[in-house]
């Protein structure tokens, strides 16, 4: 995984190095200098819409248009300013202001968040696997901070081959993930991402499991030949038509056979069982480097499956 300079928000607030650079009135102007990238906490929103953030011993103020990329411009809405307030957010220091007789920093946040979106688009290359977190979900797909809080988006199809209703049922607000560079677009100043291809194959995802196992599954996708059963996030089987089942429903099955020549399970549900009330934990086959092709199906296979071919 490439090593990002400029990591989500929040993975610096605690740092050695950042609560040392907020110390005091000298390191904060070395780092005001520097332009090093900091992180406070956004403590408020003033009617104004400027960010009041505590840094050290010291609050700072990130005036609106300097809080998010797009705000001066206008393609920003304000959201983006107040669903910071209680959490940390990146800055560089701009000035050493003075109020009341104390130290008043002024901060960049959409200084940082240039650097952070220059750095990734001279640097990343399609395949790159980047490390993300999520911040935002909607049903057509999870938004992500690639770095000091630039966002992108991961399209609900690009989530996991298997189908999903909603990123809520593979994602949660808050959530490390990993994550591959699909495109970049340094016009636009965007970066599109992929993450299916990170959760493995079908032979992979096959491997563990044997014909005569009884494993647990989610209920996917009802079709009048059968009942697609979700075994992992990059893995489905065919049940018979059981009136039971629902879409969502969690169910365990019996696998009957397992057909790699036509990626193809067959199961037979067992038993309903209790939904679950959070998203299981991912287990990423690809976890560092570059990807230039990746193809879900086995060699062999007389099916036509997923396939992703990143550009230079």
């Amino acid at each position: 995984m490439l090593t990002n300079r400029f990591p989500p928000e929040g993975r610096l607030l605690n740092t050695p190095e950042n609560r040392a650079a907020c110390a005091d009135c000298g390191a904060l102007r070395q780092a005001m200098e520097s332009g090093a990238v900091l992180e406070g906490t956004a403590l408020l929103c003033t009617p104004e819409h400027d960010l009041i953030v505590s840094l050290g011993p010291y609050q700072g103020v990130i005036p609106r248009e300097e809080a998010a990329l797009g705000i001066a411009e206008g393609v920003t809405r304000d959201i983006a300013i107040l669903s910071r307030v209680g959490k940390p957010v990146c800055f560089t220091i701009t000035s050493l202001g003075v109020s009341e007789g104390e130290t008043r920093p002024v901060l960049s946040r959409r200084n940082a968040q240039q650097k952070a979106l220059a750095a990734m688009l001279a640097t990343w290359k399609p395949g790159q696997i980047i490390s993300a977190r999520v911040t935002h979900l909607e049903p057509f797909g999870a938004f992500v901070d690639v770095g000091c809080g630039v966002p992108s988006l991961i399209g609900v199809e690009n989530i996991s081959v298997s189908r999903i209703p909603h990123p809520a049922v593979r994602f949660q607000i808050g959530q490390d993930i990993l994550a591959a560079v699909l495109d970049l677009d340094p016009a636009l100043g965007r970066i599109y991402l992929t993450h299916k291809e990170l959760l493995g194959t079908w032979a992979e995802n096959a491997a563990p499991f044997q014909p005569g196992m009884t494993v647990p599954g989610v209920v996917r996708g009802i079709k009048d030949y059968g009942v697609f059963v979700e075994l992992t996030p990059n893995l489905s089987g065919l049940a018979e038509q059981d009136s039971r089942l629902t879409e969502g429903t969690r169910v365990s099955v019996y696998l009957k056979a397992i057909l790699p020549q036509r990626m193809k399970i067959k199961l037979l549900a067992i038993e309903l069982l209790p939904p679950l009330t959070q998203p299981q934990p991912l287990h990423y086959f690809i976890q560092e480097g570059r990807l230039d092709h990746w193809k879900y199906a086995p060699p062999g296979c007389t099916k036509v499956g997923a396939e992703t071919i990143f550009g230079d």
